[in-house]
């Protein structure tokens, strides 16, 4: 027996494996949503999207937050027919019917009302436990932010008004317990919370709750929001642009930023957020007034600048499908946004140059 074989089986943890041919760091199978704008954000790769793992969806109240959610439980429970989704539920605003609405199938979704953050934490440590590699689980927390620890809950009841300074610590148990099991057992967890703004002069956006989720989390997303008017007559709303800010991830460079639209009529545009992507990538020319005057895709092969269209003809299949499926555009998004795992030390031979360059600059 090598030395190799001897110090992988001389241990108790039965899932040693060396590390090349680990199970838990295999190629990840990605869930795809229908919406481009998301899978990029998730992943720096239009047909990536939602992998296992912890994932915030932080912003202030009526932010898409809850919406988005689904947008992920429905890509995952698509692809997957026999998978089950552990709904816990603090705010009670997702009601079945809406959810049927969004394409969810209720009968695979296990409601679980909450009322405070160590009853989230016994009940979801034990439902996992329970649940081995292979089974196909997503569960969606809407949400953590809005939970009370069982200590702030006493003490109302006994009529305390007291500090409560154990909620941060409940919370950041919550995820060291939860996130070795996402890890080994191949699961998404989503997970709702909000933001709150910070003291310092120019005040910025932080997800509430403690340390603890950051730590954890694979993929942190603070949500924004602007209003979508009508560009003629009485400037009517139309709906509202969200804009996804990485604050954190491992798979896409931090402080981007996705916009995507979603109206009151239509939901969200499907293809929001990739036209400035492909212009960006030359494969859309852009009219000189933009929207007004039109957008022409550009081929490839020769150069040549398709007919101008106006922007509502863009959303289409037969508009992006072949943009989305180009290894151009893949690859442009990749090297904007991706994150690249290169050598942890430069090498002396291309940094020098570089900053020998950057002096005579």
């Amino acid at each position: 027996m090598s030395l190799l074989d001897k110090m992988k089986k001389s241990g108790s943890i039965k899932s040693a494996e060396v590390l090349s041919d680990s199970t838990f760091f295999n190629k990840k199978d990605p869930i795809s949503t229908d919406v481009p704008i998301i899978n990029i954000a998730m992943s720096a790769d239009p047909e990536g999207g939602l992998i296992s793992g912890l994932t915030f969806l932080a912003g202030p109240s009526r932010h898409f937050k809850s919406l988005l959610g689904l947008v992920l439980v429905k890509a995952y429970m698509d692809k997957y027919k026999d998978a089950v989704c552990l709904f816990y539920d603090s705010e009670f605003g997702i009601t079945p019917e809406y959810i049927q609405t969004n394409g969810i199938d209720t009968s695979r979704v296990i409601h679980l009302p909450i009322e405070h953050l160590e009853q989230l934490k016994f009940d979801i440590s034990q439902r996992l436990d329970v649940i081995e590699r292979g089974d196909k689980v997503v569960i969606f927390i809407d949400s953590v932010g809005n939970l009370a620890s069982k200590k702030e809950v006493e003490d109302a009841l006994d009529g305390k008004s007291v500090a409560d300074m154990t909620r941060a610590r409940v919370m950041k148990s919550l995820w060291r317990i939860v996130t070795p099991h996402l890890t080994t057992k191949d699961l998404p967890l989503i997970a709702v919370n909000h933001t709150y703004q910070t003291m310092e002069m120019f005040s910025k956006a932080v997800m509430s709750g403690g340390t603890g989720g950051m730590y954890s989390a694979n993929q942190v997303f603070i949500i924004g929001k602007a209003q979508e008017k009508a560009t003629s007559g009485d400037k009517e709303l139309l709906g509202y642009n969200f804009t996804i800010n990485i604050e954190k991830s491992r798979f896409v460079k931090e402080k981007s930023k996705f916009p995507f639209l979603v109206t009151f009529d239509g939901g969200i545009q499907k293809y929001s957020g990739l036209l400035e992507l492909a212009t960006e990538a030359n494969m859309i020319s852009v009219g000189k007034y933009s929207r007004s005057t039109g957008y022409a895709v550009i081929d490839q092969e020769t150069g040549e600048v398709g007919d101008m269209m106006p922007f509502d003809k863009t959303q289409t299949s037969e508009f992006w499908n072949p943009i989305l499926k180009s290894e151009k555009f893949k690859e442009h998004i990749k090297q904007k946004y991706g994150i690249a795992y290169g050598s942890l030390l430069q090498d002396e031979e291309e940094s020098e140059p570089q900053l020998l360059q950057e002096v005579d600059e």
